[in-house]
């Protein structure tokens, strides 16, 4: 069982605005949730601490990096509970995959890739679909505009 964190009004505004932005200086912060800036800090070690705040990163535009497309993908595979840890390790290798998960539902595994275009992911997919007897099935949604998330800013 998942272990809880006490949470209270005012931690859960300070992770609303670290969500948002985790470069705010500590001073912005006490003014926007109302308190003081020793009691900010305090409230984030704390929150660091107890892993509720579990990373702070930086998101990075995809078309800087080169990868402007982005994908999502479900992917069955065969007899997914004897093999789904051989397809994690293979995705875990591969630079273009940027989140997956194990899921219930039709498909095995949801995947997120940021490919450089669409020459890049059919060689993707040859590698990682075709050339894998133990991929049943796949199907891909190219994003044409991103609606929610850092993306729709």
């Amino acid at each position: 069982m998942a272990k809880t964190v006490d949470l209270d009004k005012f931690d859960y505004a300070l992770l609303r605005e670290m969500q948002a932005d985790n470069q705010t200086p500590a001073r912005v912060l006490a003014e926007r949730v109302g308190l003081s800036q020793s009691a900010v800090l305090r409230r984030l070690r704390r929150l660091r601490a107890e892993k509720v705040i579990t990373a702070d990163v930086s998101v990075v535009s995809p078309e800087i990096m080169g990868v402007p497309v982005t994908v999502h993908v479900t992917v069955s595979i065969i007899q997914g509970s004897r093999t789904y840890g051989d397809f994690a390790r293979k995705l875990q290798a591969r630079p273009e995959v940027k989140h997956a998960s194990y899921v219930t539902g039709d498909a095995d595994f949801v995947l997120h890739l940021q490919v450089e275009s669409m020459a890049a992911y059919a060689a993707f997919t040859r590698e990682v679909f075709h050339d894998d007897p133990n991929v049943a099935e796949y199907h891909s949604y190219i994003a044409m505009r991103e609606v929610v998330g850092r993306g729709a800013l």
